[in-house]
């Protein structure tokens, strides 16, 4: 079957690495609790049967809630925020959908006053991303939140510029800027535990990762991917790809392309993928869908999705960044003129980054994936950011 050549490099380096990642990430006592167990069939070639797996680490203390979600909820009638997307807008199914989640979750327990969003084009140039964040501000909204680590040259110049303003920004770690709150996520460790979903139900032990733009952010996604994967199975193969260089945001908004890559990946021998992609991905489920394979979604549920819901019967889960639960807890910190109480990160000890079940389709994962789970919470497990 025809292989991209990106893939072809992937799968040889998956399996020279495999074994040298695997002994990094656990420690002695997730290596003496991995002992193999035949599923019935994995060779040691991987790909020709389901994987030999390994046994997940031995059980610790679950990980803590959020901070706010255990405090009542503030009053915000009086509050008018504002929220500047990020390519794809409302309706991507995934990135820009999690914050209208977590806004929509502030009306309802907050009683959350006026609210505006303010869409971003694709290939617009940079200062229109200024443009934006100035509209908002001048409008009076406050606090104004930027979705996507694409603002932050722009908030670095208009943030100063509106002292009595306060702003957010997702995926984008900003100091020395008193009125801007970055809101950040171990993605690495939600796409770990997607990996290890992946190496579970992978009936041929050969998996696949498609990831939007090239940049830092997407590569702790594949990073956690091919780090679960391989703790899960070290035989494990993996193909991997990127939609778009750095620099080219069109790879969240293409499923055509989605499409094609997947297809690729699929035609390699792949029979689960993992996309982070955004509304890329719902080519990269089509693709899945007409092959009679297996999907993972990203950011939201995707499973319940209404824009992706023809391919709900391909979605076996999705990693859960919760940008909702950012943005809620945001805005209830600002309700409170108290921003300690924000995560300065959202990680699996406080459920900011998981995995979804709806479907039923990895309910007899759920006590293996809490391990792991519990393993890199407690800093059993030390996951990578990098690839």
């Amino acid at each position: 079957m025809r292989r991209t050549p990106t893939s072809a490099r992937r799968s040889g380096a998956g399996r020279r690495g495999g074994v040298a990642t695997v002994a990094l990430l656990l420690t002695g006592a997730l290596a003496l609790a991995g002992c193999a167990k035949d599923t019935g069939g994995g060779s040691a070639d991987g790909g020709s049967g389901p994987c030999r797996l390994n046994a997940p680490p031995a059980a610790t203390a679950a990980p803590a809630g959020s901070t706010t979600q255990q405090l009542p909820p503030p009053n915000a009638s009086g509050m008018r925020v504002g929220l500047a997307f990020d390519i794809g807008g409302r309706g991507d199914a995934s990135f820009n959908d999690a914050s209208v989640a977590g806004l929509d979750r502030a009306k309802g327990d907050m009683g959350l006053g006026e609210t505006k969003e303010l869409d971003a084009g694709a290939g617009e140039p940079e200062d229109a991303k200024q443009t934006r964040l100035r509209q908002l501000a001048r409008e009076g909204f406050n606090p104004v939140i930027a979705v996507g680590y694409a603002y932050a040259d722009a908030l670095k110049i208009v943030a100063p510029e509106f002292p009595g303003t306060k702003f957010a920004i997702i995926d984008e770690q900003i100091d020395g800027v008193p009125n801007v709150t970055s809101l950040v996520f171990a993605e690495e460790q939600g796409s770990f535990l997607a990996g290890v979903v992946a190496a579970h139900k992978s009936k041929s032990c050969h998996v696949g990762f498609v990831g939007g733009v090239q940049t830092p952010l997407i590569q702790k996604f594949q990073a956690g991917f091919e780090a679960g994967a391989k703790a899960a199975a070290p035989e494990i193969r993996i193909e991997q790809e990127y939609l778009t260089p750095a620099g080219d945001f069109s790879g969240f908004q293409d499923p055509n392309k989605g499409s094609e890559v997947a297809t690729g990946q699929l035609e390699a021998g792949a029979d689960v993928i993992y996309h982070a992609a955004g509304a890329s991905g719902k080519g990269v489920f089509g693709a899945v869908q007409g092959a009679g394979a297996q999907a993972i979604g990203v950011d939201s549920d995707q499973y319940n999705q209404p824009t992706v819901a023809e391919y709900k019967d391909v979605i076996i889960s999705s990693m859960l960044k919760r940008i909702d639960l950012a943005v809620y807890d945001y805005i209830a910190g600002v309700a409170r003129d108290d921003l300690s109480t924000v995560p300065k990160k959202f990680d699996v000890a406080i459920d900011g980054v998981t995995y979804s079940t709806s479907g039923g389709k990895i309910d007899d994962l759920k006590q293996t994936l809490d391990a792991y789970k519990a393993a890199i919470a407690s800093g059993q497990i030390k996951v990578p950011e990098q690839p």
